[in-house]
């Protein structure tokens, strides 16, 4: 019992922690955030661990941390309060081709990060081209450009 305690507690202290850094955190990894990741999984593991490194309580972890993602998975798709605590919601950080400062602020967002994304989506050039961008749940950006008419 004190390993499906261990794994419980170590999945909602990673969640919280990878919840609290925001969206933008695992969205594109560089080589330090890969390099972290691993550090971090190396210090998972030991306290997950502890003392019992036995075939049966690996076992009984990974049945624990699966049957915990499988849980919240089924009660994400039962209850979508739920489903925006646990994953958050999109958030609109520019609209009508105003940047929203204090919200890509609060995400860790800037001008540079919105425009890399419209030039890979559009291939948009200038800032002014974007009508709307949307910081996904993924911690990608989607980039709404004006539309442009015809004759332009």
């Amino acid at each position: 019992m004190d390993a499906v305690l261990r794994g419980a507690t170590v999945y909602a202290i990673v969640w919280a922690l990878f919840r609290l850094a925001g969206k933008r955190t695992l969205s594109e990894a560089t080589t330090f955030d890969f390099v972290m990741l691993l550090i971090v999984a190396e210090t998972t593991q030991q306290a997950l661990l502890g003392e019992d490194f036995s075939i049966t309580n690996s076992a009984l972890l990974i049945s624990t941390l699966i049957g915990l993602d499988i849980l919240l998975s089924l009660l994400k798709s039962r209850f979508p309060r739920i489903e925006r605590i646990i994953d958050g919601a999109p958030l609109l950080i520019m609209r009508d081709g105003q940047p929203l400062e204090e919200r890509m602020r609060k995400a860790r967002i800037d001008r540079f990060d919105i425009l890399q994304a419209a030039r890979a989506a559009h291939g948009i050039e200038r800032l002014d081209q974007v009508k709307h961008a949307v910081l996904e749940q993924s911690g990608g950006i989607t980039v709404v450009p004006w539309r442009v008419s015809p004759e332009q």
